[in-house]
């Protein structure tokens, strides 16, 4: 199978896991008791066949996955009422950044690319994504950037890459662990947390908590911080 073709289907099953879940967002919603039987059942398949969609779609170590296991380990799934489903709706959340990730062309594989040292081309792609108003997708990208930049930084300081468990460390254990290592000031750790916060709002789909001036700061800073760092 082509793909091409593998992503239609991969794509297809994602907006199935969306539909779902506003349909189980729903009900619990509506729940005065605690749901039962062949309802949390649906729910437990739903959420199972989310993180699927989501490892295929983002892969290991994303934002997207980030977000699905960190909702997993909030709260049990098989407890879910009117006063107890927002660990649903971050599920979701994830499922519909993904989304827009896919719609706005972002899924491919940074990993594999920025190993070719072309910061600058993503950069300029989202300096383009900005000026045709898509803020989301750009914060995605630059976000992609910073965390690479963190992730070679560390191997050449020679500071862990992965978690204790095996999991690629993400931006802010980096960050604490090279500022810890006097790579750079408390100044410019403090800034990449910031930076980084943004990045997840983007991939979480919470992109009313920033705004494309904010986002275009943090595209000045990635890369002065690309520049000075990665010469």
């Amino acid at each position: 199978m082509s793909d091409v073709k593998s992503l239609e289907i991969a794509s297809r099953e994602l907006d199935e896991r969306i539909a779902t879940g506003d349909r189980v967002i729903a009900m619990a919603a509506e729940a005065g008791e605690p749901i039962k039987g062949m309802a949390i059942a649906d729910v437990m398949a739903w959420t199972s066949g989310s993180g699927h969609i989501i490892r295929k779609l983002a892969g290991e170590g994303s934002a997207y996955e980030a977000t699905f296991l960190d909702a997993r380990g909030k709260q049990g799934f098989s407890y879910v009422h009117s006063n107890s489903y927002d660990h649903l709706c971050e599920v979701q959340g994830a499922l519909k950044g993904l989304r827009r990730a896919l719609d706005a062309g972002l899924l491919i594989d940074l990993r594999r690319v920025l190993q070719a040292d072309i910061f600058a081309d993503f950069l300029e792609m989202a300096e383009h994504f900005l000026s045709e108003g898509f803020k989301d997708a750009a914060a995605v990208l630059i976000g992609g950037v910073l965390e690479d930049t963190l992730r070679k930084l560390s191997d050449a300081n020679g500071l862990p890459l992965k978690s204790a468990q095996g999991k690629p460390l993400t931006i802010d254990p980096m960050n604490v662990n090279l500022a810890r290592a006097g790579v750079y000031l408390p100044l410019t750790q403090k800034q990449i947390t910031s930076w980084a916060d943004l990045r997840n709002s983007a991939a979480h789909g919470n992109c009313g908590k920033y705004t494309a001036s904010e986002v275009k700061e943090m595209l000045l800073f990635v890369q002065r911080f690309a520049g000075d760092f990665m010469q």
